[in-house]
C-alpha cells in the first residue's frame, strides 16, 4: 500500500517537472533569436504615457464639472437677478397703474372745481362708520382747511359726480359726513327730466335703494327706469343739479297719493376713496379760481 502512494506522486512530479524544462527551452530559445527582446525604455515610456493620459483625461472631466458647476451657479444667479428685475418691473408697472388712475381722479375732480362757483375742498376717506352700516364716513380735512358743518359732500366715478352727503360734524383736522343712506338723511330732490319735485330720504343701510316721495300719482306715465334724481337746491342744504341716483322702481300705493320710488344711488359707496366738500354759499376767490384753471 505504502508502495503504491509513492510511484504515484513521483510520476505527478516528474510531469510537472517536464513541463516546466519546456516551458524554460521555449524561453530561452526566444531570447536567442531575438524574438523576445524587451525595450525597457519603451516599456517605461509606455507606462508613463498611459499615466500621464489617464491623468490628462482625469483632469479634463474634472475641469468640465467644475466649469459647470461655476456656470451653473453664474446662471442661478443671473437668474435671481433677472426674477428681481421682473419683479420690479411688475411693481413699477402696478406703482404706473395707480399714479395714472390717481391722475384721472384728480382731473375729474379739476375739471368738477372748475365747473362750479363753490368753493370745493378735496378730501380722502379714512375710516366708516362703527356701526357696520356705513353710514357715516370720517375724512382726512377739517375747519384748518375751511370745511364746515352742513358743507355738501360729493364724488366723481367713472366721470360720473354724484351726491355722497353733508358734513355733520367738524374737528380740527378731520371731519365726520353723514351719507345719503343714513335714515336721517333727507334731500330736497328734482326728477331731472320733468322737474318734478320730491323727498330723497335713506333706509339706514347700504343694502337698500333710496326711497324718494312726494312725487304725484299723476306724472307715472311720464318716468322711466333709469331717469335720474337731481339736487334741487332749496333749502340751502346741497349744490344745486348735482345726481343723486337713477329710478330703479316705481310702485302706486292706494293709501298714498304720491307714488313709492326707489333711488339707485349714482355713487358705488363700496369703492368710494375721495370726495369733494362744497360750501353751499361761499365762492371761490380769485387766488382759488386762477389756481384751479392753471
Amino acid at each position: 500500500m505504502q508502495k503504491q502512494g509513492k510511484s504515484k506522486f513521483k510520476f505527478r512530479f516528474q510531469e510537472l517537472l517536464f513541463i516546466i524544462l519546456v516551458v524554460a527551452s521555449s524561453v530561452m530559445l526566444s531570447f536567442s533569436s531575438g524574438g523576445f527582446i524587451i525595450n525597457f525604455k519603451n516599456v517605461g515610456f509606455t507606462i508613463f504615457s498611459t499615466i500621464e493620459k489617464g491623468v490628462a483625461t482625469v483632469s479634463f472631466y474634472v475641469k468640465d464639472a467644475i466649469d459647470g458647476v461655476v456656470k451653473l451657479v453664474n446662471l442661478s444667479k443671473e437668474y435671481d437677478e433677472l426674477t428681481e428685475k421682473l419683479k420690479d418691473y411688475e411693481y413699477m408697472q402696478r406703482t404706473n397703474a395707480a399714479i395714472r388712475k390717481e391722475n384721472a381722479r384728480l382731473k375729474e375732480q379739476l375739471g368738477f372745481a372748475d365747473s362750479i362757483q363753490q368753493k370745493t375742498i378735496p378730501a380722502n376717506i379714512i375710516s366708516r362708520g362703527a356701526d357696520n352700516l356705513h353710514t357715516t364716513l370720517i375724512i382726512d380735512k377739517g375747519s384748518k382747511d375751511g370745511i364746515k358743518k352742513n358743507m355738501s359732500v360729493v364724488a366723481i366715478q367713472n366721470g360720473s359726480i354724484g351726491v355722497v352727503g353733508k358734513v355733520v360734524s367738524v374737528g380740527y383736522n378731520t371731519a365726520q359726513i353723514m351719507n345719503i343712506f343714513n335714515s336721517s338723511c333727507s334731500i330736497s330732490a328734482r326728477m331731472q327730466n320733468t322737474r318734478d319735485i320730491g323727498l330723497v330720504t335713506g333706509n339706514g343701510t347700504e343694502d337698500k335703494p333710496l326711497s324718494m316721495k312726494y312725487i304725484k300719482k299723476r306724472v307715472i306715465s311720464e318716468l322711466h327706469f333709469g331717469d335720474i334724481v337731481v339736487t334741487s337746491g332749496e333749502n340751502g342744504n346741497y349744490v344745486k343739479e348735482i345726481p343723486i341716483g337713477t329710478i330703479s322702481k316705481v310702485s302706486i300705493l292706494d293709501y298714498d297719493t304720491s307714488l313709492d320710488i326707489e333711488i339707485e344711488p349714482v355713487i358705488n359707496f363700496s369703492r368710494l376713496e375721495s370726495v369733494m366738500v362744497v360750501s353751499n354759499t361761499e365762492m371761490k376767490s380769485q387766488k382759488e379760481e386762477k389756481e384751479v384753471t392753471k
